[in-house]
């Protein structure tokens, strides 16, 4: 039975992988759509690859974004110029579009981030931040819970990734209730580690460094509008969102994942005895936490008191931590500790919506998907109710944020340019706060990296994920709506 169950898998992932290239040959062999050059059908026949690969999970990540990179570069080396001139585009020009995403600042930044994020693990920092702030919340079942979700919060400020924040808290957690002589399967188990995955999708949203998936909005944002979204712009937009998503979070827990007792006598001396397990800081943690500190408030302070970009600040960061004698990584550990995978999806993933906005075909589906709906005589408010309902929707086949981001935000890019003059600033806004809304992954364990984390610990059933799921995003949809309505026009995001 064992070896049936694992083959069952791979052979529904042959099947996955065999069905996309039979939807990529289809789209191809098409007849030429209207108003679409040759490149633009050729780029969304890759499109349509790449989203079965990344929806049903045919293949790795990494994998996908070697096969993307490779059939951009030859369909599209092998198509008409897209003005009609004779001959052909050329491989060695659709090379340079395939491989963009490589020289983006984007990854530069994502790619410095993961290295903090490896330096917090490396130095153990990240632990001795979470245990030091759930020595001072008491014994209170409710203490405790707002204590793992300011945790949450404050990883999200350091740790770039929420992978790796709910991955420094789940051996914490495990180890705490374990000391408290409950069971790993306990409502309490459950309930901080739904806590801790959904904190950590909430702030994602929140804070511009804190998830690759930003970038990739960012990136195309940036290059379509002449507008810098700084740190600070950022925060200031989506934070506030965060923030009272973090309240609803500790409610909704509270209410629905009911623990077994509402405190526990020995929780602080428990959390204290592994805090003084680890000793004094050492000088590794004292240097990260103040280099930590250091890029936090250039971030911050990006645009007001200082001209660096987020890129070049993190860039400096790195060369500090790997520096002799002042940093606290070898290039040894770093590769080792680095998800390399991450990067080289990023960077295919923005690769491929540059091409869809080069050949036209993100314009063209834009025109297909939204202005032939109406879209474009809707009021902007109906506009983003609508896309981002739809971002949080399709979000529910899709595993990763990165991907849908790579697919989704050039699309809305095309069509907020054919819209009817909504101004620059709040076309801008448009796809800022739909970018936003792909950073939903409530309701599923399969829609974000972090969730499948928590599931994977075998302390709560997907059912109770898809009951606090559910009512997060209806919460946070409304919420949408609501800011959509108040405060994102308070500071001009929106008209």
């Amino acid at each position: 039975m064992k070896k049936e169950e694992k083959s069952k898998p791979k052979k529904m992932k042959w099947n996955a992988l065999v069905l996309s290239f039979l939807i990529l040959l289809i789209i191809l062999v098409l007849p030429p759509f209207a108003g679409l050059p040759v490149a633009g059908q050729r780029a969304l026949a890759v499109l349509a690859f790449a989203i079965m690969l990344w929806v049903t999970e045919a293949v790795t990540y990494p994998v996908s974004a070697a096969f993307i990179i490779a059939l951009l570069t030859f369909l599209i080396g092998l198509s008409p110029p897209l003005h009609g001139a004779g001959g052909l585009i050329g491989t060695k020009t659709a090379l340079e579009w395939s491989l963009s995403g490589f020289s983006s600042a984007a990854v530069a930044l994502v790619a410095g981030a993961l290295f903090l994020s490896a330096a917090m693990q490396e130095t153990g920092l990240d632990k001795r931040i979470a245990l030091l702030v759930l020595s001072k919340v008491g014994s209170t079942i409710k203490g405790i819970l707002f204590g793992v979700i300011i945790v949450g919060i404050l990883l999200a400020l350091f740790i770039p990734s929420p992978t790796a924040r709910v991955g420094a808290m789940i051996p914490i957690i495990l180890g705490m209730v374990s000391a408290f002589g409950l069971q790993k399967e306990s409502r309490l188990s459950a309930l901080l580690i739904l806590a801790t995955a959904n904190t950590a999708t909430i702030w994602s949203i929140g804070i511009k460094t804190a998830t690759p998936q930003n970038m990739v909005g960012l990136n195309f944002i940036e290059k379509a509008f002449p507008y810098h979204i700084s740190w600070l712009k950022w925060f200031l937009a989506a934070a506030p969102w965060s923030l009272i998503m973090s309240i609803v979070l500790y409610f909704v827990l509270m209410l629905v994942m009911r623990p077994e007792t509402k405190a526990i006598s020995t929780g602080k001396d428990v959390v204290k005895n592994q805090l003084t397990e680890l000793g004094r800081m050492s000088g590794s943690q004292i240097r990260l936490l103040i280099i930590a500190f250091g890029a936090l408030i250039l971030w911050a302070t990006e645009d007001s008191l200082h001209p660096f970009d987020s890129t070049t600040i993190v860039l400096l960061v790195v060369a500090l931590m790997l520096a002799p004698g002042v940093g606290v990584l070898t290039w040894s550990k770093v590769e080792k500790l680095i998800p390399w995978g991450t990067i080289i999806l990023f960077a295919a993933g923005i690769s491929l919506g540059t091409v869809l906005l080069k050949t036209n075909g993100a314009t063209w589906l834009a025109k297909i998907f939204f202005n032939k709906f109406g879209l474009n005589s809707l009021s902007i408010f109906t506009i983003v109710a609508i896309l981002t309902a739809f971002a949080i929707l399709i979000h529910i086949g899709f595993a990763s944020a990165t991907s849908l981001a790579s697919t989704l935000i050039p699309v809305v890019i095309a069509f907020v340019q054919g819209m009817d003059n909504p101004g620059t600033i709040h076309g801008m806004g448009i796809v800022l706060i739909t970018q936003f809304a792909i950073g939903f992954g409530f309701i599923l364990p399969v829609n974000a990296p972090q969730n499948m984390l928590a599931y994977g610990t075998g302390t709560f059933e997907t059912k109770d994920f898809i009951k606090i799921g559910v009512i997060l995003t209806v919460i946070g949809y409304a919420l949408f709506i609501l800011f959509s309505l108040t405060y994102w026009k308070w500071i001009e995001l929106l008209p």
